[in-house]
């Protein structure tokens, strides 16, 4: 259960390191990726949610068997993200670097994976 542990607290905790400047560069991201933002309700909803599932992350990482359910839920979250940047960087869609951001989260989704067969069921 270590390692599900480790796994979990260190994600949420990068993910919070990453995500909450975000609240104050948009601003900046309208001038290094022009043009500015035409609908801001996503970029904050999106920052948001993702903060949220970091904390969820640090929930997880105190009792990853209790919350073993949920784990299956944060691999979706990590690979939703991971593969849907890799399908835009295909496609020309996205900066190149935003597909090490892409990456870490196909990483971290295979280490939930990991996790999820490493921790035992509650009851069992």
């Amino acid at each position: 259960m270590k390692f599900a542990r480790y796994a979990f607290l260190a994600a949420g905790i990068y993910g919070i390191l990453l995500i909450t400047p975000m609240y104050f560069t948009e601003a900046q991201i309208a001038i290094d990726f022009p043009p500015a933002l035409t609908h801001p309700e996503y970029y904050y909803g999106f920052i948001g949610v993702t903060l949220a599932w970091q904390i969820a992350f640090i929930i997880i990482s105190r009792d990853p068997q209790k919350f073993r359910l949920l784990i299956p839920v944060a691999v979706f979250e990590k690979y939703s993200y991971g593969v849907a940047i890799l399908w835009l960087y295909v496609q020309q869609r996205v900066p190149a670097f935003a597909v090490s951001f892409g990456l870490v989260d196909l990483l971290l989704g295979t280490l939930f994976i990991i996790a999820f067969f490493k921790t035992k069921p509650s009851g069992v």
